[in-house]
């Protein structure tokens, strides 16, 4: 059986502003962030988009829960991150 690996993410805008979000399969989100109907909407209007950053984490609860934590930093705290 094949282990799901889930990714948690931060991508830069073209406007430079950070989205947050997470998948199983990075390329392939990366790709609809910039180009697909799917992608998400702030994205859409945003792009295009860069990824900056990205973790693997083997279960979905921690996946979701990392991306929680993400979300509630402020941007400094954020691009800190970024090293």
């Amino acid at each position: 059986m094949k282990k799901i690996i889930y990714y948690v993410y931060i991508l830069e805008c073209a406007d430079t502003t950070l989205y947050v979000g997470s998948t199983t399969d990075l390329e392939k989100r990366l790709h609809a962030h910039n180009h697909l109907k799917s992608g998400a909407h702030y994205t859409k209007i945003r792009r295009p988009v860069v990824l900056k950053y990205s973790e693997k984490h083997k279960t979905y609860s921690k996946v979701r829960a990392r991306e929680g934590e993400l979300k509630r930093m402020s941007r400094e705290e954020k691009i800190r991150l970024l090293g």
